[in-house]
């Protein structure tokens, strides 16, 4: 499977399965309290009555608590790859006045230019098979002066971290790093005028091996692990805890650009 292909990526978030066992694991055991979709909007700046457009929604989780903040948009596209996604998003946010639900490709978004205040696309752009195109897009959908927000995660996070616990069994990391910390702001500057990075603080401290053994089976970049017995992966996971508690660092932050 090609990283960023579209038709994969499309089979790989079909329903919200994989990600929800993804997201449980970030719930239950990080050490930043505070939250990654807390802290990502915690640098939002929406005033009321903005127009928001948002590209990979997913299951609309994030936007759970965040009503106040929904009804001060004066629009609110959620929109996704995925219609099963969206399926979710509108399960788990309902029908509110000023929010629409909408499938979109950021390669081809269906809006004139100059519309949006805002445009978010978390955890996704690594995904797009043409990053400059999908770059291009939104700064066409943004008005003058508008800012466009973009959480991705860096190159020595978990994955790498549970490749190498694993690299006996012929673990290696074929991770997507096209659009990461580190090269995401390259990647920004030719569209916009000023881009800021800013990183989120946290690591996973699990101490049920078991729900760290579920979410490595959802992990599309991690070969060499599918054939492995469980309980050959709870074994290794087991050896590299202390006291009970596996330890695993994250690497995750955000780009503002505007």
């Amino acid at each position: 499977m090609k990283l960023n292909d579209g038709a994969a990526v499309k089979e790989q978030y079909r329903t919200a399965e994989k990600l929800d066992i993804r997201t449980a694991i970030h719930s239950r055991y990080s050490t930043n309290r505070q939250g990654f979709g807390n802290w990502i909007f915690s640098h939002y700046r929406i005033e009321p009555g903005m127009s928001v457009l948002e590209l990979g929604c997913g299951t609309g989780q994030m936007w759970v608590g965040q009503e106040r903040l929904m009804d001060t948009c004066g629009r609110l596209i959620l929109s996704d790859f995925s219609e099963g996604m969206l399926q979710k998003a509108r399960e788990t946010l309902g029908e509110r006045g000023r929010v629409g639900f909408q499938q979109i490709d950021i390669q081809r978004i269906p809006f004139e230019d100059n519309t949006f205040d805002v445009v978010i696309a978390n955890m996704m752009l690594y995904h797009v098979p043409d990053i400059p195109k999908g770059l291009g897009e939104v700064r066409r959908v943004l008005k003058e002066g508008g800012r466009f927000y973009a959480a991705t995660y860096g190159e020595k996070g978990m994955m790498e971290y549970l490749c190498g616990l694993f690299r006996e069994y012929g673990a290696e990391a074929v991770g997507n790093y096209l659009f990461t910390l580190q090269n995401g702001e390259t990647q920004l500057s030719p569209f916009f005028d000023k881009v800021e990075r800013f990183l989120y603080e946290d690591a996973l401290e699990v101490t049920d091996l078991g729900d760290m053994a579920d979410y490595i089976t959802t992990l599309e970049g991690m070969s060499g692990l599918g054939r492995l017995p469980r309980e050959t992966v709870l074994a290794v996971l087991a050896k590299h805890s202390v006291d009970g508690v596996l330890r695993l660092p994250k690497e995750y932050g955000m780009f503002a650009a505007q």
